[in-house]
């Protein structure tokens, strides 16, 4: 096993595609994605993950179906199992995502235009 660092800058810039989410390390179980949102991606929840939102470069909104809630740089959110949210963004936001391996971004929906596939 190699021990390596992860250059956020190197990555994103890397990352062409908007909702497409790369995996930069895996730990416990767990997978720290990079991902560029732009726009309004669809309705979901995951059933049996929780799901953290870390904003680095930009803001975006969170939008439950009670509450919206805007990140900022630095700020992030943790989506508890089973919440519908969505993620909204008016400008190109590049955001760190934390959740057990193999979850799936749209989690229960299936989307032709939005479902990532997974990564090998």
């Amino acid at each position: 096993m190699r021990i390596e660092k992860v250059n956020l800058a190197e990555t994103f810039s890397g990352i062409g595609e908007h909702w497409r989410p790369k995996v930069a390390a895996e730990l416990n179980g767990q997978e720290v994605k990079l991902v560029k949102f732009k726009g309004e991606f669809p309705w979901h929840h995951h059933e049996h993950e929780d799901e953290m939102f870390l904003a680095l470069k930009g803001s975006f909104r969170l939008e439950f179906r009670d509450r919206t809630v805007e990140l900022n740089e630095g700020e992030f959110i943790v989506v508890p199992k089973g919440v519908e949210h969505r993620p909204v963004a008016d400008e190109e936001v590049e955001v760190m995502l934390f959740e057990p391996a193999g979850t799936k971004n749209t989690g229960n929906v299936e989307d032709e235009v939005f479902t990532a596939p997974r990564e090998n």
